[in-house]
């Protein structure tokens, strides 16, 4: 007989940056929890959100197609993912899994056999925020109801606590800060909140006269911290119910986040590393390899392939167009890679795309921006690491190198997908803002 394929729960965590887990080498120990996992299993330490922000991000995860495959570049989408392509928990239903969807509302990303939502939004009069415990409230019953079905299944799980606003509770609030977050002698929040787009959102969740941007960064910290403590629940509910042998866990997120970097602040737009870079791992003892890190460059297309790969299942898409690829064979072979340059876009508060590379990270402006960034950027990420030397003036013909690269690799797209791109179907303009923490919540809603 046949052996049943492994459960499989998936952490999409939500505008979780990379460097500041500790398993990823953050001086602080934010993470122990999804540390040991890590350790465990296999990680991957170049795996990137290349279209940016949240709904391109998961259409991606949950298709395995590109932007150009599904056809969703920015966060209020234009139309639904096309009908034809199936998603994950739809391949899935083939091999008799059942599936439930934890932070989505039913609809935009369908196929789930069951939605459950959580409050994630709250303000400072009304912190602290407790997401994770909000999320385990709904996602620990849906977990031990599949499991009383006897059926496979996939729990998807999109944890909000990374995601601003960063109000973790206490002790996490002050776990990695202790001063005075309003001393008048630190300047550091007075750019941020001289940023009108933003600022009326940031100050409805930071303390009323917050002067110190390091208290914002560890309430971040803090967020991470909380959301590994939860995420331990959820695994330690796996091991009770004596399932953990036969459960591939993943860990991801959507895209990173921009705390105080490039004046893009504690929001998660911009075409920089903080925002591109997530974590990639893959947990199943026993059957995924432990304490391997690969060097292979994975983006979320890649993640459907490589799971149907790990579990089994290849053969229940035999039929699915897929852009991305399992990266299953460098689970060993840690130092090779299908790429090593990319497309990247946002689509959202700015209209960009470009091109990285190893080396090089360029990315040019569809519309004049509200940070009032160049039309036109480089970076030598070998020299600068940070982005902080736009180089596009001193070496265009680097910029025409990738700019035709960048080109090349849509007009093939244009043709295998028969779909102009996407990103010329949006207009962003420069007056938007965000408003209340109602209104940011009905701009993330799907």
């Amino acid at each position: 007989m046949k052996p049943r394929p492994p459960n499989i729960v998936l952490f999409a965590i939500d505008s979780i940056r990379r460097d500041h887990m500790s398993c990823y080498g953050y001086r602080r120990l934010t993470t122990p929890h999804l540390d040991r996992l890590a350790r465990a299993g296999t990680l991957f330490e170049n795996a990137f959100s290349a279209y940016i922000p949240t709904t391109p991000a998961y259409s991606s995860i949950l298709t395995g197609r590109d932007v150009m495959g599904t056809q969703q570049p920015a966060l209020s989408a234009k139309h639904p993912l096309d009908p034809q392509q199936p998603t994950l928990p739809e391949i899935l239903r083939k091999a008799d899994y059942v599936s439930t969807c934890v932070g989505f509302d039913g609809g935009f990303f369908r196929g789930f056999d069951t939605y459950v939502n959580f409050e994630g939004w709250v303000s400072w009069e009304n912190r602290p925020a407790r997401k994770a415990e909000n999320l385990n409230a709904v996602a620990i019953p849906a977990l031990e109801r599949m499991h009383k079905s006897r059926k496979p299944f996939l729990l998807f799980l999109r944890h909000m606590d990374p995601h601003s606003p960063y109000l973790p509770p206490p002790p996490f609030d002050q776990l990695f800060y202790s001063k005075d977050p309003c001393d008048k002698k630190n300047k550091s929040m007075k750019p941020v909140f001289d940023f009108k787009p933003f600022a009326e959102f940031l100050k409805s969740w930071m303390p009323p006269g917050c002067t110190d941007k390091e208290y914002v960064v560890a309430q971040y910290d803090g967020e991470l911290a909380y959301m590994d403590a939860c995420i331990q629940r959820v695994l330690t509910r796996i091991e009770e119910l004596g399932i953990s042998e036969n459960t591939l866990i993943v860990v991801t997120g959507d895209h990173g986040e921009t705390l105080y970097d490039h004046e893009i602040f504690f929001d998660h737009h911009g075409l920089y590393e903080p925002t591109l870079v997530v974590p990639l791992y893959f947990y199943w003892p026993g059957r995924v390899p432990a304490g391997v890190r690969a060097k292979a460059y994975t983006l979320h297309e890649d993640l459907i392939p490589t799971i149907l790969d790990v579990c089994g299942l290849k053969n229940v898409a035999a039929r699915v167009k897929f852009d991305g690829k399992s990266n299953v064979p460098f689970f060993t072979d840690t130092q090779n890679s299908y790429r090593s340059e990319f497309y990247i876009s946002e689509c959202t508060w700015m209209r960009k795309q470009g091109w990285r590379t190893p080396d090089w990270k360029f990315w040019e402006a569809l519309e004049p921006d509200f940070h009032h960034k160049p039309p036109v950027e480089l970076y030598n990420l070998i020299t600068d690491p940070e982005e902080s030397k736009n180089l596009a003036e001193k070496e265009p013909a680097i910029v025409e190198s990738l700019r035709t690269r960048m080109n090349n690799w849509l007009e093939i797209r244009k043709k295998e997908t028969g779909k102009d791109n996407p990103l010329l179907e949006y207009q962003i303009g420069m007056d938007k803002h965000i408003g209340s923490i109602a209104t940011a919540k009905k701009l993330q809603a799907r």
